[in-house]
């Protein structure tokens, strides 16, 4: 019994093993394609649907997407309502794993797995290679799948089994909780219905049992974006609201009508294996649970938000991008660094922002508001940096190598824009403390090169969000007019200083404001290099 056991557990983890070198293929292959998931703010729920499907069957994983978009909400790139059209469409896509895995090709895994491995090792174009390894990995699942079927097998001739699966297929609920532990402590809602595959062709399990199974993968495979959500906003803790809300009703309206629905399954499926009315099961549940929501999707929202009221969120020091788990592909990696990135530099503008506001308007809470938030901006430096590091070990092609180093520095840049924010901020106090006050010429002149210093920071800032040369240049030339402007105000100052309409106490602050402020353009026109490839 001990050695079907372990040919099991073989076969669970070459399973996930092959599911995981289709996803990396799939992910590889797919490229900068991929990239605009990150970069797109559907307009529509029915586009966020179809956004969903289409990335989850090329990550391969539901948990992946919803945690991305748990991410994109936290950050305010998404609304919770389009955050619940792309979560519908991940549950779609996450079924076109148990669509292929229905085929039954056990005669024919082999030969995948060859042909895989040399596409892979022969192939001279790259996107050819991931081609080759996403055959590959489907070989390798497909063998998973026979071991699991094979080790299984045995199990027809114990009583004591047939009476758990009587019981098993006569309590739906029973069937639930068992789905949701599986996929839990898996992390794979397509590895249960792998295994629901495996026992159901051996005739261990009828169909009328796997279903209330696969019902409780859907809620087992939330808990994912339940952790992402944890450490983050009210509104992203809505999207994991909303992700388990769907699923769990979805389920009890399924369970409710089991009988019914088990008929249409069979009916869609006529002719076919049992395997692939488990996998018509699986997407039947997804497609029509997601129609039956379109319709209510906006009072469904408000519910959710009732349901997680906004408590005023404080901006968490961690980042909300940066997935280890999508470090083995480089493209998708780097795209969630640069969106962690960009988050770092609008809270350092924020402060910069405050900061220069203070010089002529101080109040306490501004210097408490950028003291509050310049730990932020140092905190994801240093995550971003690590991130960083620890993907530069991956194989990359020299233009995901050269876009690496560029943000690891501007990542620095954005941390000195940061700290000169609060030195900025702390000048405020000093000149009110000190009762400084400039001519109505001076005033002027630092209300003009604040603007000026948001422009060049801000348009710096979009450029590398939207890897943009053009607009990198507009902010290049935007930061010699900073330059241009400083030094006129530095004359100015020296008239003023000569014509005795200004001190030498009002000098001392003037210059320390002009050299900070000069600087936070200075690394504004760094990050815009960056963009341009000249640093």
């Amino acid at each position: 019994m001990l050695i079907y056991f372990l040919s099991f557990l073989g076969g669970i983890a070459l399973f996930l093993y092959g599911m995981q070198l289709m996803g990396d293929g799939l992910q590889k292959a797919a490229g900068a394609k991929l990239q605009r998931f990150l970069e797109v703010t559907t307009g529509n729920l029915l586009k966020g649907i179809g956004l969903g499907a289409l990335v989850t069957a090329v990550l391969q994983a539901s948990g992946a997407t919803t945690v991305m978009t748990v991410g994109l909400v936290n950050a305010g790139l998404l609304t919770l309502k389009q955050a619940f059209g792309i979560i519908m469409g991940a549950n779609i896509g996450t079924t076109i794993t148990a669509q292929l895995i229905a085929f039954n090709l056990a005669n024919y895994v082999t030969i995948l797995i060859f042909i895989g491995f040399l596409i892979q090792l022969l192939a001279k174009r790259t996107t050819t290679k991931y081609i080759g390894i996403v055959l590959l990995g489907f070989g390798v699942l497909m063998l998973g799948m026979d071991m699991m079927s094979k080790a299984v097998l045995p199990l027809r001739g114990y009583p004591l089994f047939q009476e758990i699966i009587a019981k098993f297929s006569d309590n739906a609920i029973l069937g639930v909780i068992v789905g949701i532990v599986m996929t839990v402590l898996i992390q794979s809602s397509s590895a249960v219905v792998g295994i629901l595959i495996a026992m159901a062709s051996q005739g261990l399990l009828p169909l009328e049992g796997t279903i209330p199974v696969l019902l409780g993968s859907n809620i087992g495979t939330c808990f994912t974006a339940v952790l992402a959500a944890l450490n983050a906003n009210t509104t992203a803790k809505r999207v994991a609201m909303a992700h388990v809300m769907f699923n769990v009703i979805g389920s009890i309206i399924f369970i409710i009508a089991l009988h019914p629905f088990t008929a249409l399954v069979t009916l869609i499926s006529a002719g076919g294996s049992v395997g692939r009315q488990i996998a018509n099961a699986h997407a039947a549940f997804n497609i029509i649970n997601t129609i039956l929501f379109i319709p209510f999707a906006g009072p469904f929202v408000q519910l959710i938000e009732k349901l997680v009221p906004h408590k005023g969120d404080i901006i968490s020091l961690k980042p909300v991008y940066l997935d280890e788990k999508m470090l083995h592909t480089p493209s998708l990696a780097l795209t969630l660094a640069t969106k962690e990135v960009i988050r770092m530099g609008r809270v350092a503008r924020e402060n910069v922002r405050i900061g220069m506001d203070s010089l002529l308007n101080y109040e306490p809470d501004k210097l408490k508001y950028v003291q509050e938030h310049e730990p932020i901006v140092d905190s994801l430096e240093k995550d971003i940096t690590n991130y960083l590091t620890e993907l530069s070990t991956q194989e990359m092609s020299e233009d995901l190598s050269f876009r690496q180093t560029g943000l690891l520095h501007a990542c620095n840049d954005i941390e000195r824009i940061g700290d000169h924010g609060e030195t900025l901020a702390k000048k405020g106090r000093n000149i009110f403390e000190d009762e400084v006050i400039f001519s109505d010429e001076a005033k002027e002149e630092l209300k003009r090169l604040s603007e000026l210093v948001m422009t060049a920071s801000g348009m710096a800032l979009e450029a590398l969000e939207k890897d943009d040369k053009l607009l990198a240049e507009q902010a290049i030339q935007a930061c010699r007019r900073v330059k241009a402007y400083q030094k006129e105000m530095r004359k100015n100052h020296v008239i003023r200083l000569n014509e005795g309409r200004c001190n030498a106490l009002n000098g001392f602050f003037m210059m320390e404001l002009l050299i900070n402020m000069k600087r936070v353009s200075d690394h504004s026109k760094n990050i815009a290099q960056l963009v341009q490839g000249t640093f």
